[in-house]
């Protein structure tokens, strides 16, 4: 059996592609979906995720997730469930891989902080810079600027867009306005990165010891895998039993998206993916799964996100990314010249562009240097 045949009738595959934007030779040995995933994986953009936030800024411990280690566990849950749901892994795999990386320093409170400074010029938001990097930053190709990724990979990367960033789109940006869906594997990638980063945070916010167990007691989804866990394994303690249960709470999601989606996809009798395109979404959890999920969001967005001391971290860097917009906003000589250059034309997204490129430590080193008085 051939890898199309085993696919399901309205999942992505080579005949179904919208293809690139600049055509190219068919890839020999490899799939165009795995060529995607290789540009990405090679990509400068992909290195820097290594040294970006995720929760914890990289220098505070060096066993918390950063954005490139997120981004291969969202790939590692999405492909899985795809096997299962007949999609197609390669796809989904090239989504999840990139889908992070137009993000700026320091998390969402850097993301934040960009919007908030380029609120008179456009705004920011990671997404679009996403696409933004895949399409024309990235520099390696003597063909074409950026990656070159087929459509389907982009459509995955843009999660959402206002109206009127969806006209400035082009392809891309249609079913923004003609209300249509993205293909299944889009909207799979979006909710394995859900699985990872709620279950990954309680990972870390629990190796750092802002939350504790006692507190997740009171959460439905995680006491009731901890207490399956200490029923079968009564003398578990420590790392090894809060990993057993993240790993069972994680099965269940992957398990409960598998047999809902089939269901509903059953349920809309879809045969191809323009029925994917014209149906409501069909990738889900079931009602249950999904209220645990929100209540589990919650109790960390009140309990970890909002501890003090992730509110120190975001509040720093906050004004580190303030302040480096308002210095080269001021004296754009203060840029690389390369990005003076491209102020010239494109104003003050080139100084969005190079922010949202640095890494956490390269946006503290660039503060000091604007910012920091020696002494001889």
């Amino acid at each position: 059996m051939n890898k199309h045949e085993y696919l399901a009738s309205y999942a992505v595959c080579e005949t179904n592609t919208r293809g690139r934007l600049v055509k190219e030779e068919s890839p020999t040995g490899r799939s165009e979906f795995q060529r995607d995933r290789d540009r990405i994986i090679h990509s400068k953009a992909f290195r820097r995720l290594e040294y970006k936030t995720q929760v914890f800024v990289n220098h505070e411990g060096d066993l918390f997730r950063t954005r490139l280690t997120h981004s291969l566990e969202v790939a590692q849950i999405g492909r899985s469930i795809a096997r299962n749901l007949r999609l197609n892994e390669d796809l989904v795999e090239a989504i999840t891989l990139a889908h992070d990386l137009g993000h700026t320093p320091f998390g969402h409170a850097g993301q934040d902080a960009l919007n908030a400074c380029m609120k008179d010029y456009g705004g920011f938001e990671h997404n679009l810079q996403s696409l933004r990097v895949v399409d024309l930053l990235e520099e390696r190709y003597a063909a074409f600027d950026g990656l070159n990724l087929c459509f389907e990979t982009r459509e995955g990367i843009l999660k959402h867009a206002s109206k009127k960033n969806a006209r400035q789109l082009g392809d891309v940006g249609e079913r923004f306005l003609s209300n249509r869906r993205p293909s299944l594997e889009a909207q799979l990638a979006n909710f394995a990165d859900e699985i990872a980063y709620n279950n990954h945070d309680v990972d870390d916010g629990l190796r750092s010891g802002l939350i504790s167990l006692e507190q997740l007691q009171d959460v439905d989804i995680f006491s009731r895998h901890l207490a399956a866990v200490r029923e079968k394994y009564p003398d578990l303690v420590g790392r090894r039993l809060i990993h057993e249960t993240i790993r069972c709470m994680i099965n269940t999601l992957a398990t409960d998206l598998t047999v809902q989606s089939t269901q509903n996809i059953e349920n809309a009798q879809i045969r191809d993916l323009s029925a994917v395109h014209h149906a409501p979404p069909l990738i889900g959890f079931s009602n249950q799964i999904k209220k645990e999920q929100q209540a589990l969001k919650k109790f960390l967005f009140e309990n970890l996100y909002l501890h003090y001391r992730v509110m120190r971290m975001s509040n720093k860097a906050s004004h580190i990314i303030r302040k480096l917009f308002d210095a080269f906003s001021n004296n754009v000589r203060l840029l690389p010249v390369k990005y003076q250059q491209k102020f010239e034309h494109e104003n003050y997204q080139a100084i969005a562009d190079y922010i949202a490129g640095m890494t956490d430590r390269y946006a503290i080193r660039e503060y000091q240097r604007l910012f920091a008085i020696t002494q001889d």
